[in-house]
């Protein structure tokens, strides 16, 4: 796999001091957002976030990403560890599918409906730039921030020891208590 990574580079931010990398796979930029310690840390709290431009930048209430990535910012800054910002928006159908599948939704698709009248499977995303990145850092003990089992079986597939899991729970909303039960029934995250 060609992979191209960047130095390391200091990032105040209004949470703490992190020090920050980038790792290019194909068009995907995925940054790594670590603590001032992270290099330090026998078992690093590690949290792979998924992009989502509408949670994230933007706060929509039809997804709990905002929630999940400050939670996890605030955590890592507090305990120490890294998050990879995996630059696959939309499960990885990109931000115009993304749009659509919202459409759909509001005519009343579930988020796996919408993907799939789309054409795509409920999930399209590929981990295997993580696998680069816990080389790199030279990663094999986590404790992993998720309520996601895709993220921890790929995890221990890669042969990275998950010492334990650190959930990612954060309030539900009017507009997103349909998202969220799609994960929990349907997609088995551990809510």
């Amino acid at each position: 796999m060609n992979i191209e990574k960047s130095t390391e580079a200091k990032l105040p931010t209004k949470y703490g001091n992190f020090t920050i990398k980038v790792y290019k796979q194909n068009n995907q930029e995925h940054l790594v957002f670590m603590s001032e310690n992270f290099h330090d840390l026998k078992i690093p709290n590690v949290r792979i976030h998924s992009e989502c431009l509408t949670g994230d930048t933007f706060g929509s209430l039809k997804c709990d990403c905002q929630n999940q990535l400050e939670l996890a910012i605030k955590f890592i800054a507090k305990e120490g560890g890294m998050i990879i910002y995996h630059r696959q928006e939309g499960r990885n159908i990109g931000l115009l599918n993304k749009v659509n599948a919202y459409a759909l939704q509001d005519q009343g698709r579930d988020t796996i409906e919408a993907n799939i009248e789309l054409g795509f499977r409920d999930d399209e995303r590929d981990y295997s730039v993580v696998r680069e990145i816990f080389a790199d850092l030279g990663l094999k003990n986590i404790k992993l921030i998720t309520n996601n089992p895709e993220k921890i079986a790929y995890i221990e597939s890669i042969g990275v020891n998950i010492v334990s899991r650190i959930p990612a729970i954060t309030p539900i909303n009017v507009h997103n208590d349909g998202y969220i039960s799609v994960k929990k029934e349907q997609m088995g995250h551990l809510l």
